[in-house]
């Protein structure tokens, strides 16, 4: 087998095409889902088992548990599904693959997703030239689930063709006999073949190949089909290596749900292996045994004839050839029998073991920090309760927690300031700012639609008022973060304009930024008791606002004089004006709020 540099890179390529379409897929997600597709996803993971259900029924008909749980790591990584919701859809997954291991034992034929990758792509590229935005998020999207399945096929072609070069295996023919060792040894030889090949059916072929070839007994084919259901959970994990912290504990959910089940079997391998031949034999298709024990004896009492077999010498019909195919309808038919027994054991093991499961993977893989860029709701779920003043409870804690990470955003534009242009750690800050402010604008939506669900029940006058009053707060939090994403768009201008700002001017704005913070805080405070806001607290607001306006204009008075004193050139003034602007447009903001919880609820408690 020739496997050139050339063939690497290629390889190289392809995982790099995979990941691309990963990321492409999921911001196009995250662009086109909106509620519809949120509600119709909670619909069918609502209990966990809705969501292994649709596992299940979602990998049986595209034929693929690496396709169907990439699909679910970038939904987790759009923020659409949860990590509970996610670890239900994957343990259906799992026995959702077992429907591929039947149709190619019976019928040897499967889905080939990637020969519908270039319709998709000219369906994409005509959406993309459209006018409307909602066409070309669609458009965006399929072009990154076919980017996704287009690398996912050519990592296939590029690695090194190990079904067609079965004698590579030829060597493990001698660790087929040293017992527990041997298993242990052929579970692992599945992991890493299936992890290499992306493809747990083509180690299903291999695998027949040598039980054809009596290499190996039933059993460690057993243990080869074992292995590969841990080696299929690569293509999750390198989906999830473009996602956020959701998206890796949900690869990693995968991982561990197939790991720990491989365990378990492990330690009754051969009591479940032997059950599975007997249940093979019971049904009336032979012992998957026979195979082995059949060309070992050939082999041994006619060389002659075990060679022609092997060579494809022996005429078609041959009595031989007949009662090798049969024995080997019976391995294979055994081999998907373990295969779905192991998986359906595992499930009904796992399932209720899926709290744990995700407290397991946040341990595994931690937060970074607490500010990590995943799109959660804290205190609201998809459902409402039927106490609506409770609802309404919920809410403001969830404003709570709104204003606290646009807060965040405001910490993150002033380092942005000071950060080095054009620098790797400028544009991966610029970056986390612009997916912050992309995450004010969902979880604003998701509370407005809240509120609105909780204004169609039944609330007092005051209720209502309150509602009013909250959709009014969330307005005013998202501005704040799309002033923070302005003041990056100003550098942005700023740094293309060659223009340069001195330690005067970045001393204005830190102590602007004092100002603006200070304000900031104390609405989050008020927020976060917002049944019982105190007066001295509202007039600390309005004097912060006050100070905050004084200080822009005098600014701006000096800025005149500076300009004209050359401290900074005219062009300088002007994008640091535009900054310190922006920055007394958040305390406006700010104090719109202020405004809206003196007025509502302020008054309500007093």
């Amino acid at each position: 087998m020739d496997y050139s540099i050339l063939d690497f890179l290629g390889l190289l390529g392809s995982v790099g095409l995979f990941l691309y379409g990963m990321k492409v897929m999921s911001e196009g997600l995250q662009k086109v889902a909106g509620d519809r597709l949120r509600n119709i996803l909670s619909a069918m993971t609502r209990n966990r088992f809705a969501g292994l259900l649709t596992g299940c029924l979602i990998t049986a008909l595209i034929q693929s548990s690496s396709a169907s749980t990439v699909m679910v790591v970038s939904f987790v990584n759009a923020g659409l599904m949860s990590l509970s919701q996610s670890m239900a859809v994957i343990f259906g997954a799992n026995v959702g693959t077992t429907f591929t291991a039947w149709i190619i034992a019976l019928f040897g034929f499967k889905v080939n997703i990637s020969s519908f990758v270039l319709p998709l792509i000219g369906l994409a590229a005509a959406l993309l030239m459209m006018n409307k935005g909602r066409a070309k998020n669609i458009g965006e999207f399929i072009i990154g689930f076919a980017f996704l399945f287009m690398g996912l096929d050519m990592i296939s072609t590029y690695v090194p063709d190990l079904q067609s070069n079965p004698e590579m295996f030829a060597y493990l023919r001698q660790y087929a006999s040293m017992g527990i060792p041997s298993i242990l040894i052929f579970t692992l030889v599945g992991l890493v073949v299936t992890a290499v090949i992306q493809s747990s059916a083509a180690t299903f072929a291999i695998t027949l190949i040598m039980c054809s070839k009596g290499w190996i007994t039933f059993d460690l084919a057993c243990a080869l089909v074992l292995g590969s259901n841990i080696g299929t959970t690569i293509t999750p994990l390198l989906a999830s290596m473009s996602g956020n912290v959701a998206a890796k504990r949900a690869s990693m959910g995968h991982l561990l749900f197939n790991l720990l089940g491989t365990l378990w079997c492990l330690c009754i391998f051969i009591p479940f292996a032997n059950l599975n031949s007997w249940i093979t034999e019971a049904i009336g298709q032979g012992d998957p045994n026979e195979l082995y024990r059949f060309v070992n004896n050939l082999e041994i009492t006619n060389p002659d004839l075990y060679n022609h077999l092997f060579d494809n010498s022996l005429p078609a019909g041959h009595d031989v050839l007949r009662r090798i195919a049969a024995m080997q309808m019976s391995v294979s038919f055994g081999l998907s029998m373990f295969h779905t027994t192991f998986n359906i054991v595992n499930v009904s093991i796992m399932i209720w073991l899926t709290n744990i499961y995700v407290k397991l993977v946040e341990w595994i893989v931690p937060s970074k920090n607490r500010d990590n860029e995943e799109f959660t709701l804290k205190f609201i779920s998809g459902g409402l309760m039927n106490a609506a003043e409770l609802n309404i409870a919920q809410a403001e804690k969830e404003i709570s927690v709104y204003a606290e990470r646009v807060g965040r955003m405001i910490n993150m534009a002033q380092t942005l300031i000071h950060t080095k242009e054009k620098s790797e750690e400028y544009n991966t800050l610029l970056s986390r700012v612009e997916k912050y402010e992309d995450i004010s604008d969902r979880m604003e939506l998701e509370i407005a639609h809240y509120l609105n669900r909780c204004a169609e029940g039944r609330l007092s006058n005051e209720g209502k008022l309150r509602i009013a009053a909250m959709l009014n707060i969330i307005s005013e939090i998202e501005s704040i973060a799309d002033s923070c994403l302005g003041i990056g768009k100003i550098l942005n201008r700023k740094i293309e304009a060659g223009v340069d700002f001195n330690d005067e001017i970045y001393k204005n704005i830190d102590s602007m930024y004092v100002y603006v913070k200070e304000a900031m805080d104390m609405m989050i405070s008020q927020l976060k008791d917002i049944e019982n806001i105190s007066g001295k607290s509202l007039i600390d607001s309005y004097n912060k606002e006050r100070e905050i306006n004084n200080f822009r204009n005098s600014l701006r008075s000096s800025n005149v004089a500076n300009i004209n004193e050359k401290h900074y050139e005219y062009q300088a003034g002007i994008y640091y004006m535009d900054i310190i602007g922006d920055l007394e447009k958040t305390g406006d903001y700010i104090i719109n709020v202020v405004d809206t919880l003196r007025d509502t609820f302020h008054k309500a408690t007093h």
